[in-house]
């Protein structure tokens, strides 16, 4: 392999990467398709309506219980970063510039599909003056007004920490404000380059200070130790973080990290019981969880555990808060 899909020369990381071939997954990775009538209807519209969201293009294992729930998940600002992260399958390269249409099209998806929830994410922007600011911003509002009904999440980037770019995301008050983390300090910057650890905490706590309710995302199996783990997750509640996932590492290509460790499912579900001990609000942790994994949930959730009344357009949502199963199999 000398050449990344794209066809841009390789980087010497990933040469380095290629030559670990791709780990078998053990037995307890794997999920079971269930195609429930609200998945299947969803299906159907997606195809017939040309929509696209990351669930069916990246494969997410949760698709189908996600669909059922009618909540999806969309990729904004193009389809090229200008950061590269070791575990990101999202290619590396200079973007287009982007569609100021984008979010208008985004929320008529959101209509159409009739979700009840949406999570919006987006590859990182240097190149622009506002690092796509207004762009996430915009397509929060476009959500909210065309579709007031459904709650809107919003996983940014870290916009270098720069309190104006936040607040001009903050303004459009997504329901949750997410950026992930993903890993300790101990391997940050070898795996995510471009971003700093304690930063990101600053942008989670920024998100706080605004008001509203945050998250945040850790990754297992890129290298870390379990000590590491613990003192993460007291750094992100710390932080002001409510809401909490963690994963495993599943490796996009050879390109990319190899796996380091397979956690077994008892570990994860030590881990949540450790993280709602530590004070986070809501905790989902297990092999095949994803950061948007059941978001309309937690956020109900995590609402309820502030005491604060859901919107009324969003009173949907109220009974999702109790008694989902936490995937931790």
């Amino acid at each position: 392999m000398s050449a990344a899909p794209d066809g841009r020369r390789m980087l010497r990381l990933e040469v380095r990467n290629a030559q670990t071939p791709i780990e078998r997954k053990p037995e307890w990775i794997k999920t079971r398709a269930k195609m429930g009538p609200e998945y299947r209807q969803l299906q159907q519209l997606v195809k017939s309506e040309e929509l696209h969201t990351v669930c069916q293009e990246a494969g997410c294992p949760n698709i189908y219980e996600c669909w059922e729930d009618r909540e999806a998940t969309f990729l904004i600002g193009g389809s090229q970063c200008t950061r590269r992260c070791d575990f990101c399958q999202i290619d590396t390269g200079k973007p287009a510039d982007y569609d100021v249409d984008e979010p208008r099209r985004v929320a008529e998806s959101v209509v159409r599909m009739q979700l009840r929830y949406s999570t919006v994410t987006g590859v990182a922007r240097d190149d622009l003056p506002d690092e796509g600011a207004w762009l996430y911003a915009e397509t929060i509002r476009e959500i909210h007004r065309q579709s007031p009904g459904t709650g809107v999440e919003i996983l940014v980037p870290d916009f270098s920490g720069n309190p104006e770019l936040l607040a001009e995301v903050f303004s459009a008050r997504p329901e949750v404000f997410a950026h992930n983390v993903e890993t300790v300090p101990r391997i940050f910057k070898r795996i995510r380059p471009a971003f700093r650890y304690e930063r990101s905490l600053d942008v989670i706590t920024q998100g706080r200070d605004a008001g509203l309710i945050t998250k945040s995302n850790l990754i297992l199996g890129m290298g870390e130790e379990r000590a590491e783990v613990s003192q993460a997750l007291q750094d992100l509640h710390d932080a002001g973080t409510d809401i909490i996932t963690i994963t495993q590492y599943l490796r996009p290509s050879p390109r990319h990290l190899p796996v380091d460790r397979w956690v077994r499912p008892e570990e994860f579900v030590e881990l949540k019981e450790e993280a709602e001990q530590i004070g986070f609000l809501g905790v989902l942790a297990g092999p095949l969880v994803r950061s948007s994994y059941r978001a309309g949930r937690l956020w109900a959730q995590s609402m309820h555990a502030k005491g604060r009344a859901l919107p009324e357009e969003l009173s949907h949502l109220a009974d999702a808060s109790l008694g989902f199963a936490q995937a931790v199999g």
